[in-house]
Order: C-alpha cells, then structure tokens, then sequence
C-alpha cells in the first residue's frame, strides 16, 4: 500500500482538477477579457454558478492532493496530475455530448502510456517530512521570482499564445510550489494536530500561493488558446515538482540505463499533451 494509497488519491484529485478546469473555463469565457491582472476577475466570476461549482471541485482536488502528499513522495504524486488534461476533455465531450475521434483517443493511450512507462522507470522514492529552513531560504524567493517575470512577460504581450503560455507556466510554478508547502503542512498536522497546522506558516504561504495560482489560472485561461497554457501548465507541474522534491524533500529517481525509458515516457507525454491541447482549442 506504500504507492497504491498516494496513487489511488492522486488520481482522485486529478479527476476532480479536471473537472474544475473544465467549469472554469466555461465560466473564464462568459466575462469580458482584461489586459492586466484583474483582482475584479474572481468578483465577476463569483457571480456564475458553473465557477462556484469548479470552485468546490477544486476544493475536493485540494483534499484529494493533501492525502496523496501525506502518504507519498511529491515526485511521484505530482506528475500524475498530467492526466489532467485527458481527464478534461472526456468530461468536456461528455457534457457536451460530443465524441472524441480516434487520434484523440490515440493522443490520450499517449499520455497515459508515457507517464506509466516514465514512473515505473523513475520510481521516485523517499518520504522526507521535514525541510531545512535554510532549503525553504532558496526555493521560495527562487520561486516567486521566476512566477513575478513569466508573469509580467504574459501580462505585458497581447491576447495569444505568448501570454497564455507564459501565464500557463507561471501558474505552473505555483502549482508546484503550492504542493511542496502543502506536504510539510500535513505533516505538521499529522504530527502536531490542528493546533500545529494553524500555527506553522507553510499552511499560510501554500494557502497564499494556492490563490496566486488560481489568479493566474484565470488569467492563463483568458490569455490565449488552450493548446498554448495547457502544456505549459500541464507539464510544467510536474518537471518542477520533480525538482522540488529532490531538492527541498531529497526524493529519488533511478538514474543509468533507467533513463532512457524515462525519456521515451515523457516524450510520449509531451506529444500526446500536445496533441490534446491543440484538440482543446475548440473544446466548449
């Protein structure tokens, strides 16, 4: 049960992501596009049942990628929320009540091929609960800075790929970042209790940058089309997770010959998340 139980709720609040980014989508298209960064955003949305509902299955994914990083490694965990992308264009074509063709059911085998061959190849291991202050000291100015120019850099091109992408990976950094505090903070709870929980400060900054991400998800959305945002989101996630638990959590991957089945993995993944986004574009 080691990696069954962390799989089982990842995959749980990949589901439910998937679900919320398809609600909020739908929602992000129904209120008039900004050229900045609009707090005022979230106020227009909040007025749209189909967000409030994508708002409630985000809080369900939170939950879901709670229990997952309390029982496994983060580079195992976050890399299976690239089914994300697959898992939202099934529940688009069902709500819709339209069929998905054949290539995109190939370009889903893809992804869910590519990511099951790249993580029996890497088996992340190790279940660190505690960080060194001085490894936080690094990691979340390093963090803030690379979101604060992908940022600026989206928000000052036009509507179109470079914006959606730059603002897709911005949002992906804060994804990541997100889950890494997430992981001390349930430690903290599981150790300390509630009491604990509401006193350390990881489970204010994850919560704090928990709403970045969902800021610039919003904006991302907005920006450009999918095919730019998602893979930039989608993949983004996971690479730095990766990179996050073998710095700050000192997780390990197998290395030697157990790289090139994990390099054949993620290139199945990058081509069928591809495929997918460019799929999503006219996706409802």
């Amino acid at each position: 049960m080691g990696v069954v139980l962390p799989v089982l709720f990842a995959l749980f609040a990949a589901f439910s992501n998937a679900l919320a980014t398809v609600l909020q989508r739908r929602a992000a298209l129904t209120v008039p596009q900004s050229d900045g960064f609009r707090f005022g955003l979230v106020l227009d949305l909040l007025r749209r049942p189909v967000w409030v509902a994508g708002i409630l299955a985000v809080i369900a994914a939170g939950a879901g990628q709670a229990a997952a990083l309390a029982t496994g490694a983060l580079a195992l965990v976050q890399p299976l929320f690239v089914l994300e992308l697959p898992l939202a264009l099934l529940i688009a074509s069902l709500l819709t009540r339209q069929r998905l063709p054949g290539a995109l059911w190939l370009a889903v085998a893809g992804v869910v091929a590519g990511l099951g061959v790249a993580m029996v190849a890497a088996s992340p291991a190790g279940n660190r609960t505690d960080v060194p202050p001085e490894r936080w000291a690094v990691a979340l100015p390093a963090c803030a800075v690379i979101v604060a120019l992908l940022a600026v850099a989206g928000l000052r091109r036009p509507p179109g790929r470079s914006r959606a992408g730059c603002l897709g990976a911005a949002t992906a950094v804060c994804y990541a970042l997100t889950a890494a505090l997430m992981k001390s903070s349930v430690h903290v709870l599981d150790d300390d209790g509630i009491d604990g929980f509401l006193t350390t400060w990881e489970t204010y900054a994850f919560g704090a940058s928990g709403i970045c991400a969902l800021l610039l998800l919003e904006h991302a959305m907005q920006g450009g089309p999918l095919v730019a945002s998602q893979p930039a989101l989608t993949l983004g996630d996971a690479s730095i997770s990766i990179a996050l638990g073998v710095v700050l959590y000192e997780e390990h991957l197998r290395s030697g010959w157990w790289l090139l089945p994990q390099l054949l993995g993620v290139a199945l993944v990058c081509a069928g998340v591809l495929a997918l986004a460019r799929a999503g574009e006219g996706a409802p």
